[in-house]
């Protein structure tokens, strides 16, 4: 039986390989920012710069947290929207089907930055609603290695949370607004404008692998179950049958 266990754990991997993972469905999400996350910053930016596959809802939200927890964000506006360093793909599901649909252009919450008040770990926090109703969460952390700074005058760090409008529509409550803000296009040459790949072709194979290696283990195990039965069967007879001989007539 021990033959069988591995059998089927070594089918069970190759299924795993074979059998591609369902793509995750993420919309809107984080595609590059300024800085970079896990990266070091030396100098005392007055802003950070999130660049997301499509404008951020109007009331979306975000902070920026100092290593203390003191929260140092000082509000969010959108911005002129940049071309990616690398493209970004997204997939939706169209009848069915996960398609893939490339993102070549992002567009900034710019968030200011009250102050710098040491050194450290900083989080950017965000949180915001898809154009299709999904939720956008996530964080940037980064280390700031720079000079500290002084507060604004008559500075006090924001303790205000989601709005209600964003609390609801993440909750499903209301619907995302029909049109996103969006930002006029940056000087130079423009960005190309994101276009869907055409929907790839129906593969037999990728339903068939899969098919053929489910049957082979059943197959596979069925057959092992009979036929291990057999040799301990044999082993038994003839176990008994030298007993018989050896102990022969008496006297």
């Amino acid at each position: 039986m021990r033959s069988v266990t591995v059998l089927v754990l070594t089918l069970a991997a190759v299924f795993a390989v074979l059998v591609p993972a369902t793509p995750a469905a993420a919309h809107g999400q984080l595609a590059m920012s300024d800085p970079v996350a896990d990266s070091t910053v030396s100098d005392a930016k007055a802003e950070l710069k999130l660049y997301f596959t499509e404008q951020p809802a109007s009331f979306a939200w975000f902070t920026v947290t100092a290593p203390s927890g003191r929260r140092v964000d000082g509000g969010w506006r959108s911005g002129e929207p940049k071309r990616l360093d690398k493209p970004v793909q997204e997939y939706f599901l169209v009848d069915g089907k996960f398609e893939p649909k490339t993102y070549h252009t992002g567009f900034p919450a710019v968030l200011t930055v009250s102050h710098w008040p040491e050194a450290g770990v900083y989080v950017a926090a965000y949180q915001s609603v898809a154009s299709d109703g999904e939720p956008v969460k996530g964080t940037l952390k980064f280390t700031y290695a720079g000079p500290v700074t002084a507060p604004p005058a008559g500075w006090s760090a924001p303790t205000e949370g989601p709005s209600q409008a964003l609390t609801d529509a993440l909750a499903g409550k209301t619907s995302v607004p029909p049109a996103f803000p969006t930002a006029t296009a940056t000087a130079g040459p423009a960005a190309p404008a994101a276009q869907p790949p055409p929907p790839a072709p129906f593969v037999l194979t990728d339903w068939l692998i899969p098919g053929v290696i489910a049957a082979g283990v059943t197959l596979m195990i069925g057959t092992a179950a009979r036929r291990d039965p057999v040799p301990v069967a044999k082993k038994r007879r003839r176990a008994t049958a030298g007993s018989r001989r050896s102990a022969g007539p008496a006297g």
